[in-house]
Parts: C-alpha cells; structure tokens; sequence
C-alpha cells in the first residue's frame, strides 16, 4: 500500500538500540547472551534471528550444546536451594520489583513481539499487560494457596526439591511463560526457562535480565531442544516441567518424563470445535467469530473446526462469510503518518515463512482430496509496505468437509485456515467435536441452555462454553485440558501454584495423570 512505512520510534534499529541500554549484559552487538551461572555469557554458536513479518534479520541468537545446559541447571539447582528458603516477604518484594521494571518497558516489550513474532499492537501490549497485572494478582493471594493442600484443607506448602524447567511454544512470551516463571519464583523454586527457537528471544532476554537485576534466581538458555532435552527434562536436579507446544513434541518429552517421576504440566494442543445446533442467536455468534481470528488463530485456545447442524448451514454462511471477508491483517506496524496510531488489525504473519508454506500445503492437500472451498482470501486484501516481503502471510482460508486423508480434519491449523463439517444428528456432532481425542476449549451455539448443558458434557474439552468461546482465562480460572491435549498438574490460579510446591505425601492433584484424573469446577 503506497506511503505506509514504518515510524521511527518503531524501527527494528532504533529498538534495539534502547533494549540494549535497558539490559546491556544481556546483548553483545546485535547477539543475544545466555543467562547461566548467575551472569550472562557468550556461550553458544549464533544462529540467525529472522523476523517474520519482512524476513529482516533481527540479530543472532545464541545455542548452547548439552553440557553446557547440565552446568547451567545444576547451579538452577543450588540456587534454588538458597532461594526455596527465602521469605515470602522477600520474594514477594523482588518479584514486584522485575514486574515494576517490566511495566516501565512495556511499550519497547510489546514492540519486540511485533517484529519478532509478529504481533499487531493491541495484541502485543495485551500479552504483556496481562503477565504483570496477573503476577501482581499472585502476589496479592499467594499466601492462602500455600497454606491448603488440594482438597482445600490447612497444609503449609513447600518449594519443589529443584528448579522449574519451562519449556514454551513462542506464541505468547509474556502472558504463558514469564507470567508462569514469576509465579514459579513467588512460591519458592528457581527457575530455567528455554528461548522458544521460533520467536521471541528479544522480549524474553529483556524480561529475563529485568528479572535477573531484582534479584531473581532465573536461567535463560537458547538450543535445539533435541540437543538440550537431557538438560532440561531428565535432569535429576531439575524439580518439575512445564512445557507448551504442539502433541508431537509434548508426546516425545513425555516419554523421557515416563520413568523420572517428576512433576510437570505438560499442555499439548487438541483441535478445538465450535458445535452449532438448534441456534439462531446469529448477531451474537458474529462479533465472537470475528474476535476469534485474533494472532491468525496462532493461539492454543483459537477455534478452527465449526461443526454445524445441516438445517443451519445456510444462516451460518450467512453470518460467517462476511466475518471472514472483512478481516483486516498486514504489517502489524505500518502506519502511513508518522503521528497515527499504530494499525489495528486481527492478524499479521505467521511464525515464519516456512510454516506459512507448510500451511497452504495442507490447505492444498485438502482440496486435492475432495474438501470445497468456500472462501480463499488473498495477500492482495492485506495492508502492506511497498514492495514488503510477505511469504510469511497467509489470508484467511475457509474450507467445507475437509475429508479424513486430509491432515486439516484431524490437526489443529495453527493459522487463518476454517474448516466446517456438516452433521445431521447429534450423536454426529459430538463424534465430529470429539475428533482429535480431547481438547482445551470447545463451545455449543444453542438456543435450549439445557441441552447446550447436556451436550457439553459429552465434549471432550476441558473447558466447555455454552453460546460464547473459552480462552486459557487469567487469575484465579482453572486451565487444562482433556484426553491428549494435556498430561499432569493443571494450572491458573491455586491449580498453579500448588503443580509447582510440594503438598502432603498423599495429595491428589487435580490433573491428567497415569493413575488417574481429577477434574476442577470450570
């Protein structure tokens, strides 16, 4: 789009320029440092830093190998030991102290996951924002969760025996993995956090020095994850492991978890549905289907898959279509004056131009095995810089019926791409619901609350809405998931801060376990 640039403050150089003298340990030139130790190192080889939203290089990361990683986390481990025995006062102090220096840098963190994992404005600020003000709700009620067992019953909670191995996707730096991290700290156990090899290193560098300087016990290590897996899953010094990704990898850390014993909370993905039945609610439906398209649906808790009663399908086109047609996505930073406000859109990239090709090869493979198309948006409706390279982009896709050999009808997308499966009965809706062996969220449109009520509870979702969507949710709201979408301790709220301490010997957690599951009220 002709004129659209970039403003000033905004530019990747001028950015960098004042992270750098916000954490100057934490950066050597234009490469990023691990945290371990205690200090921030040279360590690694430099691995190339791309940005998705123009393919710019954004500086160089830096991978450690495995012994490396086993240093790093035995000193997590003597750490840990020092800070487990650390008041609560103090550790309620020098938390809040990383999140007031975190909210006097919020605008340059929310501009570091624009350009390095490509999120508009409102989007970025939010994931920042809601990190800081939920630690700040932690702080302010951690002291009752740690003085009950699950059962609600008085029990004095201690810290883990080792530290919290974190192992997160990239899509929500701030919000999962620092807002988990500084829980972790507020109950006592040291923390080892992986830079997700996608995106996000810059904000996490950030946060982690801010962090380091208030006193915190923190490690931060960048690597492929096959190489530091020994590290940071099976180590004998590390306490527990927190991990969010995709079912391929959760299910291969997983079976490196199968004979350690340790505690973790492992969050895997599912196919999340919206089932539409006996529903006429239609102007509702639309401004939640137009929320839903937010970060391209890169978001675990996005609904991809809407499984519609046949009688519906013309009224919910109707309603859909528009909704997918007026999406609005591009540079999530391109302005075309530099006094205007920063874009507001649903979408910019995807995590990289790889992942865009992977998708619309899917989508291709789709077709090819008979799915129809109902809409197939193009980059030409995106909001651009003049000859800006956009091969990690992908408009909104809407398929019909995509067909069982399809990859589409069974996995979670991870992008702007629908797909909607018609059925005639109810039974039908609940299989088609159920088709990626449990989920996170799921959602019924239906005028008969009590049949909505009833159908949701065949759903195999941890979280069930009824004539509205579910998200992950914040404070005091549960998070889990059901079937292979979730293995361990659930989190949010007591949930978390009881999966990261030690309760009695005899203590059920609510979770996915090998010997059983315990499900919270939701």
């Amino acid at each position: 789009m002709a004129g659209l640039h970039v403003p000033e403050y905004a530019e990747w150089p001028r950015l960098l320029e004042r992270v750098a003298r916000l954490a100057p340990a934490a950066f050597s030139g234009d490469r990023l440092r691990n945290l371990h130790e205690g200090r921030w190192q040279d360590s690694g080889e430099p691995s190339v830093i791309t940005s998705p939203v123009d393919q710019s290089t954004l500086g160089r990361l830096s991978k450690i190998d495995e012994p490396t990683a086993l240093a790093a986390v035995a000193h997590a481990h003597e750490q840990h030991r020092d800070w487990s025995k650390a008041v609560l006062a103090d550790r309620k102090a020098r938390v809040l102290d990383a999140v007031d220096a975190m909210t006097a840098a919020r605008d340059d963190l929310a501009l570091l996951l624009a350009w390095e994992i490509g999120k508009p404005w409102k989007l970025a600020c939010a994931d920042v924002d809601r990190a800081l003000d939920g630690v700040r709700w932690y702080v302010d009620n951690i002291d009752g969760m740690l003085a009950t067992d699950a059962d609600g019953r008085p029990y004095q909670r201690q810290p883990l025996s080792g530290p919290v191995s974190n192992i997160a996707s990239w899509n929500y730096p701030m919000s999962v993995l620092v807002h988990a991290e500084l829980v972790q700290l507020l109950a006592g156990n040291a923390v080892v956090a992986k830079t997700p090899t996608q995106g996000g290193a810059f904000c996490l560098t950030v946060a982690h020095a801010l962090m380091h300087d208030a006193g915190l016990p923190v490690t931060l290590l960048s690597g492929d994850g096959s190489k530091l897996s020994s590290a940071l899953v099976r180590s004998a010094e590390i306490g527990a492991l927190a991990f969010v990704g995709g079912r391929d990898n959760g299910g291969k850390v997983a079976a490196q978890l199968v004979d350690t014993g340790k505690r973790h909370m492992l969050e895997q993905e599912g196919l999340n549905c919206w089932g539409i039945w006996d529903f006429s609610d239609w102007d509702s439906l639309a401004a939640q289907l137009r929320k839903g398209y937010e970060y391209a649906k890169q978001r675990c808790t996005a609904y991809p898959r809407f499984v519609v009663q046949r009688e519906l399908v013309d009224t919910f086109l109707a309603t859909y279509l528009p909704v997918v047609t007026s999406v609005r996505f591009g540079h999530p930073l391109a302005v075309a004056d530099d006094g205007d406000p920063l874009p507001e859109l649903a979408f910019g990239p995807l995590i990289s131009a790889a992942k865009a090709a992977e998708l619309r090869a899917k989508v291709d493979e789709a077709l090819h095995h008979g799915a129809i198309p109902l809409y197939r948006g193009t980059l030409d409706n995106g909001r651009f810089l003049p000859g800006q390279d956009t091969s990690a982009y992908v408009a909104p896709n809407v398929l019909l019926a995509p067909p069982g050999a399809s990859r589409l009808m069974h996995e979670e997308p991870f992008g702007p791409v629908d797909t909607i499966v018609v059925v005639d009965t109810k039974a039908e809706l609940l299989a088609q619901m159920n088709a990626s062996n449990g989920a996170l969220v799921a959602s019924i449109a239906c005028d008969d609350v009590e049949l909505a009520t009833d159908l949701a509870e065949h759903v195999q979702a941890f979280k069930v809405g009824v004539n509205k969507p579910r998200s992950r949710g914040d404070r005091d709201e549960p998070f889990g998931g059901r079937g292979g979408s979730w293995k361990g301790a659930f989190v949010g709220g007591v949930h978390l801060v009881h999966a990261v301490t030690q309760g009695p010997a005899d203590e059920l957690l609510y979770g996915n376990f090998p010997n059983y599951s315990r499900y919270p009220e939701v």
